[in-house]
């Protein structure tokens, strides 16, 4: 659900749109932090990347390997 908050964004010349303060620290978003771009019907949204394992998509212990992401616990399973 959708919420409200009372500002409103304009999009600049080169596409760009900036996101009040107040929404930056409520989701901890710093300077070059990832963000997921998503349209559903007539709404853009904006989602907090968080990386997941490519096999259980567990968000936890990744390990990065040619643009992939997987957990130990599927390294282990994967290496028997």
């Amino acid at each position: 659900m959708l919420k409200a908050i009372g500002n409103i964004c304009k999009v600049d010349r080169l596409g760009r749109i900036v996101i009040p303060v107040k929404i930056r620290k409520m989701f901890d978003l710093a300077e070059n932090s990832p963000l997921e771009l998503f349209v559903e019907d007539d709404k853009i949204v904006f989602k907090k990347y968080l990386p997941q394992c490519t096999f259980c998509l567990s968000h936890d212990d990744l390990v990065e390997h040619k643009g992939h992401y997987v957990c130990k616990k599927c390294i282990e399973e994967l290496s028997k």
